[in-house]
């Protein structure tokens, strides 16, 4: 069985090394025992020493490998050998297997007690490793993921409600502990999601099975349970976190509360639908422990960010964010908010629903149910003395009428519209009934914006297009020596669950208004108004913006392929094709509304 080396002692190894003087050492130790860290870590946080330097030497003094986790392919079966507890507690984890010893990670192998636990533990030779702290904790997220769990407790949940008829209000009563099987696997199920940074999780009953899916960052992953039962009770231990009507099965529901996970505070927005095999429940995941939202957060390209912050900063007129659902326009909403936060500011909001609560800001959420629209809360924002308003979206003539004479009359008004690009947002105002000179008089700029998925750093590798997308690419004009730096994709790991991806980054397109546009506007000449937007020095369209991103490295072909198609079709349009498209978009609008 390998042995750690006892005898050696950090300080004394880095002082022989000459990578810190005694004086440091002495001043580390000091700072040690008025925190009770670990050396190493006083040392690293100290700037003594950095963190790659003193494990380069550990691992040579001891004789062990330094492995760098973020390039590693886990075993699942050997990871779990080691309980997640301990792997946390001991900073350690189950890299591979050799001739009956275990490789285990560590990220103090000084650690002598750790190491007897682990031999314990694991019940086999135990042979060292060098890693990374840092590397290591954002590691342990990403291997101990809940399914097994997920499944063990929608198994004991089936048997607690056997194979008799049960009374939902008598299990509703029992959940409130939480060693109830019902509680334990929606706790289960909300740390898994966060430790996957998922934005959503779907409960959808089939007919012999109960699917949960979690989309991380916009694609969905799915888990299956074959028990089916546990569908009702879960649906009614929502309902009641949510302040919903547990005996209403036969219409669709919103609601919210807030959970606590792993010291993180997540707020959760709660929509039950009832289906075919029972009713389905969608709960959006928003981390309110997130710090303040900046524009800096949203990658919005230097260029682009100088001229919307310039725009915000306007006395008055109006802004429009656009893009379909999911494409992060709230983000870029609330971090426009953020800066224009200020004492001697009223800013009022209303939204569909309130996502993340702003201090000193008045946010007020609309609730149809009661006739409380956005054109309702808009009226009476108005009265309530505002610099600054905030319409969620802009869904019908009437918030639209509105909202534009607020932008003429001294406020600033910021909304959206769900439009595929920011040249035919403009039009779609007027073709909401909007009259074109208050178009005109009150429009600033609008931002139109997707979200691309950024390619995992652990999996990358070069990308040789093929012969059709070559042939593709030469309709983005693009300099030869751009191209020589070549593309990249993601094989796929266990750091972004085999999908190649991991993260998102925003791609966005600008409208600035200027004297052309705003004189097409007035005159309703939709081609005229295209024509001038294209001339535009601001004006890039979003495949171009994705396209920047791809010959950086940071996302695929395959994505900017995604987010080119819909703009680089209507540019290809002609003006008698993007009329019909504005009347297709009135009546898609309407239809929305009528929904609504």
């Amino acid at each position: 069985m390998a042995e750690p080396k006892r005898k050696i002692r950090i300080g004394d190894l880095l002082v022989q090394n000459e990578v810190i003087t005694e004086q440091q050492l002495q001043t580390a130790l000091k700072e040690q025992k008025n925190t009770g860290r670990k050396l190493g870590r006083t040392l690293i946080d100290l700037g003594y020493v950095d963190e790659d330097s003193l494990l380069d030497i550990l691992s040579r003094q001891l004789d062990v490998p330094f492995v760098q986790l973020r390039n590693y392919q886990f075993d699942q079966n050997l990871v779990k050998k080691l309980p997640e507890a301990m792997a946390r507690r001991f900073r350690s984890i189950v890299l591979a297997e050799q001739q009956g010893e275990l490789l285990v990670g560590m990220a103090d192998p000084l650690d002598i007690f750790a190491y007897d636990e682990l031999v314990r533990v694991l019940k086999q030779p135990v042979k060292q490793a060098v890693v990374r702290e840092s590397e290591l904790l954002s590691t342990l997220d990403l291997v101990y993921r809940r399914t097994e769990e997920i499944a063990s407790l929608a198994e004991e949940l089936e048997d607690e409600l056997g194979d008799d008829a049960f009374d939902l209000a008598d299990l509703s009563a029992e959940s409130e502990s939480e060693e109830a099987p019902v509680v334990k696997l929606l706790k289960t199920l909300f740390e898994d999601a966060v430790q996957a940074r998922s934005s959503d999780i779907h409960i959808e009953p089939d007919e012999t099975v109960v699917r949960i899916r979690q989309r991380v960052d916009g694609v969905l992953q799915e888990q299956v349970m074959k028990e089916k039962r546990v569908n009702a009770a879960l649906v009614l231990r929502l309902k009641l976190m949510a302040g919903l009507n547990i005996s209403e099965k036969r219409l669709p529901q919103d609601g919210r509360f807030n959970v606590r996970v792993k010291g993180r505070s997540i707020d959760v927005r709660v929509s039950t639908m009832p289906v075919q095999y029972g009713e389905s429940v969608v709960m959006r995941l928003l981390d309110q422990s997130g710090g303040t939202l900046d524009l800096e957060s949203t990658g919005m390209p230097d260029n682009l960010l100088q001229n919307f912050r310039r725009m915000i900063h306007k006395p008055h007129g109006m802004i429009l964010v656009t893009g379909p659902t999911g494409s992060g326009k709230t983000t870029t909403l609330y971090g426009a908010l953020t800066e224009l936060n200020r004492p001697e500011v009223k800013i009022i909001t209303a939204e569909d629903p309130v996502e993340y609560r702003l201090p000193r800001i008045t946010q007020v959420q609309v609730n149809p149910r009661i006739g409380l629209q956005f054109a309702n809360v808009l009226r009476a924002a108005l009265r309530q003395d505002p610099d600054i308003i905030l319409v969620g979206e802009m869904r019908d003539h009437e918030t639209v009428e509105i909202g534009l004479r607020a932008a003429m009359t001294g406020h600033l008004v910021l909304s959206t519209l769900h439009t595929n690009d920011s040249i035919s947002s403009a039009m779609r105002l007027i073709d909401m009934g909007a009259e074109p000179f208050l178009v005109a008089s009150s429009l600033i700029g609008i931002v139109a914006q997707r979200l691309v998925r950024k390619v995992c750093d652990n999996c990358r590798q070069s990308y040789e297009p093929t012969q059709q997308e070559r042939v593709w690419l030469k309709s983005f004009d693009l300099d030869p020596l751009d191209l020589e730096a070549g593309f990249v994709h993601g094989k796929g790991c266990y750091q972004c669950s085999n999908t190649g991806y991991k993260g998102r980054i925003g791609v966005y397109e600008m409208l600035e208004m200027d004297e052309p546009m705003l004189d097409a506007l007035r005159r309703r000449d939709v081609s005229g108004f295209t024509r001038a937007a294209r001339q535009s020095s601001l004006y890039r369209p979003l495949g171009a913006c994705a396209m920047d991103y791809a010959l950086r490295g940071i996302t695929s072909l395959a994505e900017v392929a995604r987010v080119a198609a819909t703009s680089e079709a209507d540019m290809s349009l002609d003006a008698t094709d993007l009329e019909q498209a504005a009347d297709d978009a009135v009546a898609e609008a309407a239809a929305g509304a009528e929904d609504n």
